[in-house]
């Protein structure tokens, strides 16, 4: 496991969280690509998925039309220990309407 890879792939909030959602589970159950709420369309979703697998944070099977994903704890563990406490513990913003409509919480625009 490469730190550069590990660390380059969760640059990004939303590999950031598909890892942390991942790691709140402490059963460590495999979950479907789908049931990750991300506001990315599908292609983006493959590309996040595919560079997780590609650091080895994660496992992916295919099964039919669906794909699901499982966190390679032990492994993360072994190489990082404590990367994955911190990711949980990271806040994360709330997410949005996908179509980039404001939050129902965010202020209202200003005049200028």
């Amino acid at each position: 496991m490469d730190l550069g890879t590990v660390f380059a792939a969760l640059a990004d909030a939303s590999r950031r969280r598909v890892v942390a959602e991942l790691a709140a589970d402490p059963g460590g159950r495999e979950r479907a690509c789908g049931s990750f709420d991300l506001p990315v369309k599908k292609a983006t979703r493959t590309h996040h998925f595919r560079v997780l697998r590609d650091a080895g944070l994660i496992t992916q099977r295919d099964h039919g039309n669906g794909s699901t994903v499982a966190l390679r704890r032990d492994d993360i563990e072994r190489h990082l220990p404590g990367l994955l406490a911190l990711l949980v513990a990271e806040p994360r913003p709330a997410t949005g309407p996908r179509d980039g409509a404001p939050h129902s919480t965010d202020p209202a625009p200003t005049a200028p």
